[in-house]
């Protein structure tokens, strides 16, 4: 019978931050695929990086000024789709761990120290590090521009990395606090409001509207 440890083994910060760069440059030659199991913890992180994915150059075609308005609109609703979808993944992977905690028989006093962001929510900000360390590499890198470019994106390059860094830690450590109870898991639901048309204003009023 698997630890906790191996387990959770798949969250460790570091293969997290590898696993995100691995698929952040093979995505860039192929466009970004689909994971083929979305409920295991490789394929759940793959899903939130698929989405991230598609939302970071969405929302780079979103700003250009040389496209139609319908294509702009065409973007704003490609982003609202993969949004919700990465928060539903976001909320799948805490789900996942809540239970196989539950089923570890952890079971942390009411008083445990809740942390300020859950698991799912660090995975997700690591993905989309990953995105950032790669495109601002790529500025620091670029021949187009003047070294000055080169140099400030070298520079935020060096501090992304460091985030990156720190929050790889912070996610190891949290599992740790988990395991030991030291800090209690809690699943944080979204409940976006926007997307939902019994709960978006704008959405049911001009549905009335039209009847």
């Amino acid at each position: 019978m698997k630890s906790l440890s191996e387990i959770f083994a798949p969250f460790q910060g570091d293969r997290l931050v590898e696993w995100f760069s691995d698929l952040t440059v093979l995505w860039h030659d192929t466009g970004p695929i689909e994971p083929k199991d979305r409920f295991t913890p490789k394929g759940m992180t793959q899903w939130v990086h698929y989405n991230n994915f598609i939302l970071w150059h969405q929302e780079d075609e979103a700003r250009r000024q040389d496209v139609t308005d319908r294509d702009i609109a065409d973007c704003k609703r490609i982003i609202d789709k993969h949004n919700q979808m990465r928060n539903d993944g976001i909320e799948q992977i805490d789900i996942w761990i809540d239970s196989v905690l539950s089923t570890a028989g952890i079971n942390p006093p009411e008083n445990a120290e809740l942390n300020s962001e859950t698991p799912g929510s660090i995975i997700d900000r690591l993905s989309i590090l990953s995105l950032k360390i790669f495109h601002m590499r790529e500025q620091a890198q670029r021949k187009d521009v003047d070294e000055e470019h080169r140099e400030v994106s070298q520079i935020r390059l060096g501090v992304l990395l460091e985030q990156q860094n720190d929050l790889a830690r912070a996610l190891d450590k949290l599992f740790m606090d988990l395991r030991t109870t030291k800090k209690r898991h809690k699943v944080y639901r979204q409940f976006k409001m926007y997307n939902d048309p019994r709960f978006n204003p704008a959405l049911y009023r001009s549905k009335k509207a039209t009847n």
